[in-house]
């Protein structure tokens, strides 16, 4: 028996690979909308000093929407497991991944209003980090379950939160760390 129980709606969303794309696709078209307004006639962001390997920021929209949807297929490969699933091991797994699923999507859906909104540099980038060590958890999960499917779509999403963490940690050691500005977390 499985020691999570994730709500009816929440397994119904990713049955569909429509939806299950569609779901990360829209709220995180919602999330950054106003902070990306903000940001595109923002003196606070062009004046922080940026860590090596920074990619241009027209890069950002075409990654995020990338990742957005491997991210949703991936969650319906999950559910699509978890319906067929006959051992409990592999329930007790798909049935976390799914609901670490939705937590890293809470932590990804925060960071730009606390980055970008906030300015709240050190915040964004526990956050950051949560999101990533979730991610990673979460893939691992279910990558057994899924026969490596779920994985094939999270691996690029994985690594793209290592970099973005990294870039975050960057901005606020270069920006806000030890002896600089005391704005940042």
């Amino acid at each position: 028996m499985s020691f999570l129980h994730i709500p009816n709606i929440l397994l119904a969303i990713p049955r569909n690979p429509v939806t299950a794309v569609g779901l990360p696709l829209v709220a995180g078209f919602l999330s950054g909308s106003p902070p990306s307004t903000k940001v595109a006639n923002s003196n606070w962001y062009f004046g922080l000093t940026a860590p090596p390997g920074q990619p241009p920021r027209e890069a950002f929209p075409f990654v995020w929407t990338l990742l957005y949807c491997s991210m949703g297929y991936a969650s319906h490969v999950a559910v699509k497991a978890l319906d067929t699933a006959v051992t409990t091991t592999s329930r007790d797994n798909l049935t976390l991944g799914i609901g670490l699923y939705y937590v890293q999507l809470g932590l990804n859906f925060a960071w730009s209003p606390l980055f970008f909104g906030a300015h709240q540099t050190g915040l964004a980038l526990v956050d950051s980090a949560a999101l990533t060590i979730s991610t990673w958890y979460m893939t691992k999960l279910l990558d057994r379950p899924t026969n490596g499917k779920a994985t094939y779509y999270l691996l690029p999403y994985c690594a793209w939160l290592a970099y973005a963490t990294y870039l975050n940690a960057g901005i606020w050691w270069l920006n806000y760390g030890p002896g600089k500005r005391s704005k940042g977390l």
